[in-house]
C-alpha cells in the first residue's frame, strides 16, 4: 500500500506547520508545471510540425487527440497500481517515464513516432493530477485543502505561462525539436531533486501508511463501503461533469489557442507567443484566489456544496458565457478580453471541485476516486481537438471555423458546470455513504451471528 512522504500527527492534521510540507507542495507545483509545459510545445509547435510534416488541420487534430487515447486507462490502471509502492517513486517513475517518450521528438521523426510518443505520454500522465491531489489531501486539513491542491493545480497554468515565450524563441530560434531537448534536460533535473528531497524506497515497509495514519485523524474514516459505491453516487458524476468542462477549457488552450489567435484572430507567431501566455498568468492567479475564497467560505460557515460545488459552478459557467460571447462580436479588445477571460477559467474544477470530494472520501479511497475522476474527463481531451480541427477544416475561412467550433464548445460548458453544481453535494454524500457503512456492518454482524 502506498505510504505517504513524511507522516503528520493527529495535532499536525489541524494545524499542519511543517515545512517540509509545504516543500512537497512545491515540488509537486513544479512537477505539474512540466506535465502542462509538454502538452503546451505541440501546441506552440503546432505551425512548424503542420509544415514540416504536411499536415491537414484535421490531423493535426488527430495527434493532439492522441496524447488522450490512453489518458483514462492510465489514470486508472496505474494509479491502483502505484498504491503498491511509496508516493517518492511512483512520482519519481511517472517523470522519468514521460522523458523516455519524449526523447523521440527531440530529433526529426516521422508522424507515425509521432503520434505513437503522444499516445505513450498520455497513458504515463493519466494518474499524475490525482496522485498529487491526494499527496496533498492526504496532509492539509479541510480548511487548507483547497489552496494546498489550487497551488498545486497552478501548475497548469504557470508552466504553460513560463513555456509559452520561452518555448516559442527556442522553436524560432531553432526548430520544434529544440523545445522537447530542453523540457527532457529541465525533467532529469527535476528528477534529482525529487529524490534527494524525498528518500523513501519502494515496496519498504513503513510502520504507518499514509491510509493508516488518516483513518485515526480522518473524519471520514468511519465511512466504510466498497469502492464501487462511491462511483454511483450523484456527487461523483456532478465531479466528473465538471472536470469535464474544465477540461474542454484545457485541452483546447493546450492544443488549438495559439493556432486560433494566429490563424483565426490574424497574431503573428511572434505576439501569439506573449498573448498566449496572458491566460495562464490569469488562470493562476484566479486558481490561488478561488482557492483561498473557498477556504474562507468554510471558515464563515458556508456550506461545502456552496464552498465547492455552486463556486466551481459559478467559474465555468462565466467562462461558458465569455467563449460564445467572443465569437459574436467584432475582432478587437473586447474579443480579446472575452477570450482571456474563458480560457482563464479551466482548472478550479481540479482544486476546488476535488477538495470537494475529499470532504466525503475516505483517505485511502482518495486516489482511486480521483484517479475514475480523472479517467471521465480525460474524454474531453481526445475528443475536443479533433472534433475542433475537423469543423475548422470544413469551415469556409479558419476564422469562421474557430468562431462555430468555440460557440459550441461554450455551450457544452455552460450544460455540464450548471448540472455538475447540482450534483456535486459533498454533504449529502457523506450522509450517503454513512447510511450505506450502517448497512453494511449490520449485514456483517448478521453474518456473523449465523
Amino acid at each position: 500500500m502506498m505510504t505517504a512522504l513524511p507522516r503528520r500527527s493527529a495535532t499536525q492534521s489541524s494545524t499542519p506547520t511543517s515545512k517540509r510540507y509545504w516543500g512537497i507542495v512545491l515540488m509537486l507545483l513544479i512537477f505539474s508545471m512540466l506535465n502542462f509545459a509538454d502538452k503546451a510545445a505541440i501546441g506552440l509547435a503546432s505551425k512548424p510540425i503542420r509544415e514540416s510534416m504536411g499536415l491537414t488541420a484535421s490531423q493535426y487534430g488527430l495527434l493532439s487527440s492522441a496524447f488522450f487515447w490512453l489518458f483514462a486507462i492510465g489514470a486508472v490502471v496505474l494509479t491502483a497500481a502505484f498504491r503498491k509502492i511509496s508516493y517518492t517513486w511512483a512520482m519519481g517513475i511517472l517523470m522519468f517515464t514521460w522523458i523516455l517518450t519524449m526523447l523521440p521528438l527531440t530529433v526529426p521523426t516521422t508522424f507515425g513516432v509521432l503520434f505513437a510518443s503522444r499516445i505513450a505520454l498520455g497513458f504515463f500522465e493519466g494518474p499524475a493530477h490525482a496522485m498529487c491531489q491526494s499527496i496533498v489531501h492526504g496532509l492539509f486539513p479541510p480548511e487548507k485543502r483547497a489552496t494546498a491542491g489550487a497551488i498545486v493545480t497552478s501548475g497548469t497554468s504557470l508552466g504553460p505561462l513560463i513555456a509559452a515565450p520561452l518555448l516559442t524563441w527556442i522553436i524560432l530560434r531553432w526548430d520544434w525539436h529544440a523545445s522537447f531537448i530542453f523540457l527532457v534536460a529541465v525533467s532529469v533535473v527535476w528528477i534529482i531533486m525529487w529524490f534527494f528531497f524525498a528518500d523513501k524506497l519502494p515496496f519498504k515497509k513503513r510502520p504507518e501508511t499514509l491510509e493508516e495514519k488518516e483513518v485515526a485523524v480522518d473524519p471520514n474514516g468511519d465511512i466504510k463501503v466498497p469502492f464501487y459505491r462511491l462511483l454511483m453516487l450523484p456527487s461523483f458524476w456532478g465531479l466528473a461533469l465538471l472536470s469535464f468542462a474544465g477540461y474542454l477549457i484545457t485541452s483546447l488552450k493546450v492544443t488549438w489557442l495559439p493556432a486560433f489567435m494566429n490563424e483565426g484572430l490574424g497574431y503573428s507567431m511572434q505576439t501569439v507567443g506573449v498573448l498566449v501566455s496572458i491566460p495562464y498568468v490569469c488562470a493562476a492567479i484566479l486558481l490561488l484566489a478561488s482557492g483561498a475564497l473557498s477556504g474562507w467560505m468554510l471558515k464563515r460557515g458556508f456550506s461545502s456544496r456552496a464552498a465547492r460545488s455552486y463556486l466551481t459552478a459559478a467559474f465555468l459557467l462565466f467562462a461558458g458565457v465569455c467563449m460564445i460571447s467572443f465569437t459574436k462580436v467584432e475582432p478587437g479588445t473586447l474579443q480579446l478580453v472575452l477570450v482571456v477571460a474563458a480560457f482563464s477559467i479551466n482548472s478550479i474544477a481540479f482544486a476546488i471541485g476535488f477538495a470537494g470530494a475529499s470532504d466525503f472520501l475516505p483517505a485511502h479511497q482518495r486516489a482511486s476516486f480521483f484517479g475514475c475522476i480523472v479517467a471521465v474527463y480525460s474524454v474531453a481531451g481526445m475528443v475536443a481537438p479533433y472534433v475542433l480541427g475537423l469543423i475548422v477544416e470544413n469551415a469556409p475561412t479558419p476564422t469562421e471555423g474557430y468562431a462555430n467550433g468555440f460557440f459550441i464548445v461554450g455551450i457544452v460548458i455552460c450544460v455540464f458546470g450548471v448540472i455538475g453544481g447540482l450534483m456535486l453535494n459533498p454533504a449529502r454524500a457523506r450522509i450517503r455513504l454513512l447510511e450505506l457503512t450502517a448497512v453494511y456492518e449490520a449485514r456483517k454482524e448478521v453474518s456473523h451471528s449465523a
